[in-house]
């Protein structure tokens, strides 16, 4: 049985969407208390999650991420052309920016955006290794990804919208960008949607429960390196809790643990 998360391809044509002015509405976000995934912040029933720190970078680039996701399977299904602009919004380590930056060829361009700057200089090293010379990283705003208005063809997000701390004003600012008939696509996973669905319905423990006892593993099961776990005890060391260390490098709380338990 295979038990990989099934892609899910959402796709909004810009002309469905309206680009209303980004103004702060009352009541448009709600404060709960936060999950161990979340921020303590909803949007439309749904708690907005942490964003995945640059520590864990090398979580976006593991070897396996291939079979896990198949790319080529989401790019063939953009028919991406020669010479388009187009987004990747949320880029990270820019692991799908190059792959479009092959289809758009020398005459199109990626704009790879990513609110960490720390992230952003990780990508431009990705991109100089790979010669994607088509790849334009851009340091994005939690309210605006940076595109300059009417000049986008397609803009990708890949597992990144339940990250954005203003869903609205981000989503407002990326239609704003795209050309008229331009697309705004949205990958996901159905086995992170339904965990996200879950853990929502009941904050008291029980959607969890339910996602686990359907095999949904919590966080991001990775190895540190040899670096990171001198640098995880220094943060331990000074105060920090093991559950602010877990997050900064995207691991189990339980890792950390074990780490500090050591002898």
């Amino acid at each position: 049985m295979n038990s990989k998360p099934a892609p899910v391809f959402l796709l909004v044509l810009a002309f469905a969407l309206s680009a209303p002015a980004a103004e702060p509405a009352p009541g448009r976000y709600a404060a709960v208390s936060a999950s161990p995934d979340g921020i303590g912040k909803v949007y439309a029933g749904r708690e907005i999650a942490r964003v995945m720190s640059f520590h864990g970078a090398e979580w976006l680039e593991r070897p396996e991420r291939a079979e896990e996701e198949r790319p080529e399977i989401l790019l063939s299904a953009l028919e991406l052309k020669a010479g388009m602009k187009v987004a990747d919004v949320g880029a990270g380590t820019g692991y799908y920016s190059w792959r479009m930056a092959q289809r758009v060829g020398a005459g199109g361009t990626v704009y790879a955006v990513d609110i960490q700057p720390e992230m952003i200089k990780l990508l431009e090293e990705q991109m100089s290794r790979r010669g994607a010379a088509n790849v334009k990283p851009v340091l994005g705003e939690l309210t605006d990804p940076g595109l300059p208005p009417g000049s986008i063809d397609l803009a990708l997000m890949v597992d990144v919208y339940h990250e954005f701390e203003y869903p609205y004003e981000m989503l407002t600012a990326i239609v704003r960008a795209l050309k008229p008939g331009g697309r705004l696509v949205f990958h996901i996973f159905a086995a992170l949607a339904e965990f996200e669905r879950e853990l929502i319905r009941a904050r008291t423990g029980e959607g969890r429960k339910r996602a686990q006892d359907r095999g949904v593993k919590f966080g991001r099961p990775r190895k540190l390196t040899a670096h990171q776990r001198q640098e995880a005890l220094a943060r331990l060391a000074a105060g920090e809790t093991q559950a602010d260390v877990a997050r900064t490098y995207a691991v189990d709380p339980t890792t950390i643990g074990r780490l500090q338990a050591a002898p």
